[in-house]
């Protein structure tokens, strides 16, 4: 389409035209001699709980990128099936278009996984709170490194984008890709990750690493009052059912500045007595998103 007739039917105000992404393999010229490599990761799976459902596809894209902001090269990705041995449920494979002869007898190469690991310094999925626990049980190195989090790392929603899906964000910056399959989806995340927000005009790569770097604090709320729990929950506080020797309490994570704060409104809300310690945990980058907090 002729990009002059594009520009004259978006100015009316009654038009937006969205492309159709295709792979970019350099988003700016390498004026950093030292640029650091990132991974971005994505895998479908038989199921959501991790504990019980299986990998049936890893792909993990690395790309280069400088803290100030910008992504370099994107440089050939890993991608690879995992023979679950359970059969593929049907509404998986309606989803991702996995099937199980697909998958028969394939496996994911852990050793090139540990190579492309060892030269990254983060790795980033979109909700990594699921590609982490999954990942977690299929290679150890996967703890080891720094993680951050496409969905919840950015803040959309102050950027007036109110769902943080994958493929609505592409919508929001102008292309289309076809999801559900795990290399295009981290092509897509990436291309995200390139772009400015829309209301600050900060490099979304930029608010991530920024979100990573950040240190919270998980405070248990132990031995809170029952009456106490639709207060807590207000609050945005979770239950833990004190499963894998994990407190059986409210928690949320705040901000490491902020846990004096939180006290504060717990000792004067919450508990009928004063209360001089309860359990934390600090939460970094290195653990964030993964089931070990």
């Amino acid at each position: 389409m002729d990009e002059e007739l594009i520009n004259q039917l978006e100015k009316t105000g009654d038009y937006r035209l969205i492309k159709r992404f295709v792979p970019v393999e350099r988003y700016h010229p390498d004026d950093d001699l030292n640029p650091k490599m990132g991974i971005y990761l994505d895998t479908e799976t038989t199921g959501i709980d991790s504990a019980s459902d299986k990998i049936i596809e890893l792909a993990m894209v690395p790309f280069e990128f400088h803290s100030s902001g910008k992504i370099y090269r994107v440089l050939p990705e890993y991608n690879s099936f995992q023979d679950p041995g359970i059969p593929i449920p049907d509404e998986i494979t309606t989803i991702t278009g996995i099937t199980d002869e697909m998958v028969a007898g394939q496996s994911i190469d852990l050793d090139q996984v540990a190579a492309m690991l060892s030269q990254a310094v983060i790795v980033i999925a979109h909700n990594a709170r699921f590609d982490r626990s999954f990942v977690e049980r299929l290679y150890d190195g996967f703890k080891d490194i720094s993680w951050g989090c496409s969905y919840a790392d950015i803040g959309w929603a102050e950027e007036g984008i109110q769902s943080a899906k994958l493929e609505y964000l592409a919508y929001k910056y102008g292309f289309f890709f076809e999801g559900h399959r795990a290399t295009i989806d981290c092509q897509a995340g990436i291309h995200i990750l390139s772009q400015a927000l829309l209301k600050t005009g900060e490099p979304v790569i930029k608010r991530l690493l920024d979100s990573a770097r950040r240190a919270d604090v998980r405070l248990w709320a132990t031995n809170a009052p029952f009456d106490k729990k639709d207060d807590l929950k207000k609050r945005g506080y979770r239950w833990s059912s004190g499963e894998d020797g994990k407190p059986k309490a409210w928690y949320t994570d705040i901000p490491e500045e902020k846990i004096d704060e939180e006290k504060e409104y717990l000792n004067a809300s919450i508990y009928t007595r004063p209360i001089s310690d309860l359990p934390t945990t600090r939460i970094t980058a290195k653990i964030r998103y993964s089931d070990r907090i």
